[in-house]
């Protein structure tokens, strides 16, 4: 396995070919993912091997994206099933890194620790303390692809989703949910100063 190798592969092709108007699935949103997983991971005591696998997966897992935001993770499997093997990777560690990418789409169901670890390290920022300017980042790219027109809809998806959201490892829950709740009930409070 050259994970050196796919690493600087796949962050060029993000750098170089992601559409502009994706604010929030950017080359930087694949960067926060990939350190929250390494964290995670130590956290979790992930082996050497499995910790490869899922730096892996992070790095690929929205790469669906250059070509379209449809159903982007099966995209982001088929990219790396075409490219995993130059970098020497078995067919078996593609097996478990496409599982990690299918895991994070929404709504998430992971089936093991490192794809636990995945989505959670893919949503860390819901209790972080740049909750707001990363949501901005989203709020503006769902704004393009019309899933939102106005403050009010923004508001209500992000109360949804909150309140369906839950982490996984033990980690991401001692670590993030205490904040993510106090996030949903100050949206919850704005949302209703509104009307």
């Amino acid at each position: 396995m050259q994970f050196e190798k796919a690493k600087s592969y796949i962050l060029d092709r993000l750098q170089r070919e992601l559409p502009e108007h994706l604010s929030y699935h950017s080359i930087w949103h694949t960067k926060d993912v990939y350190n929250s997983a390494e964290v995670l991971a130590a956290a979790e005591h992930i082996s050497d091997a499995d910790l490869n696998l899922l730096l892996t997966a992070c790095l690929f897992h929205d790469c669906g994206f250059l070509q379209q935001q449809k159903n982007h993770e099966q995209i982001s499997c088929e990219i790396a099933r075409n490219t995993l093997p130059d970098f020497e990777y078995t067919s078996d560690e593609i097996e478990k890194i496409c599982g990690m990418i299918q895991a994070t789409k929404i709504p998430q169901e992971p089936h093991n620790l490192l794809e636990q670890i995945i989505c959670d390290a893919d949503l860390d920022y819901l209790g972080r303390d740049d909750f707001f300017s990363i949501g901005n980042k989203l709020y503006e790219e769902l704004m393009v692809y019309g899933y939102i027109s106005n403050d009010k809809e923004w508001d209500e998806l992000q109360i949804r989703f909150l309140e369906s959201h839950h982490y996984f490892t033990q980690t991401a829950n001692s670590k993030r949910k205490a904040q993510k709740e106090a996030y949903l009930t100050f949206i919850k409070a704005r949302y209703d100063n509104k009307d």
